[in-house]
């Protein structure tokens, strides 16, 4: 009976709560603001690189492409960043400009980068680079 009415609350939440989100940030998303600084649009590439660095640190541990694939996956996040913009905004320790490269960046990520994990999951490394050995 519990994993029933787990499985309906969960099929509500995403069906009806998620996507009023979604609806919100992007009525909230200054766009006008970002296009009217040259440095905020420059900021979106480079907030959208770096987000995915953190998997750096399975390097040896997954092949090339997989570590890819997880940075692409981990970077990929829009409601932390949407929710993190907004305190940073209302408390005055965030300037809107950098606060909608922010979100630009993250509405780039849920948009891109899924696909390309994906693309590069689809394709296996001949070799896995954690499972190489050279004897000498």
């Amino acid at each position: 009976m519990g994993e029933v009415i787990r499985h309906k609350l969960e099929a509500f939440s995403f069906g009806f709560f998620v996507p009023i989100f979604f609806v919100v940030t992007g009525m909230k998303f200054n766009l006008t603001t970002l296009i009217q600084s040259p440095i905020a649009m420059l900021h979106v590439p480079l907030f959208l690189v770096t987000r995915g660095l953190p998997a750096l640190l399975y390097r040896g541990e997954l092949a090339p492409r997989d570590q890819v694939a997880l940075g692409l996956l981990s970077a990929t996040a829009l409601p932390l960043v949407v929710a993190i913009t907004e305190i940073g905004i209302e408390t005055g320790r965030l300037r809107p400009k950098n606060a909608a490269a922010l979100v630009s960046a993250g509405l780039l990520s849920v948009l891109i980068f899924p696909l390309l994990a994906l693309v590069l999951r689809g394709q296996p490394d001949p070799v896995p680079a954690a499972k190489t050995s050279h004897v000498g």
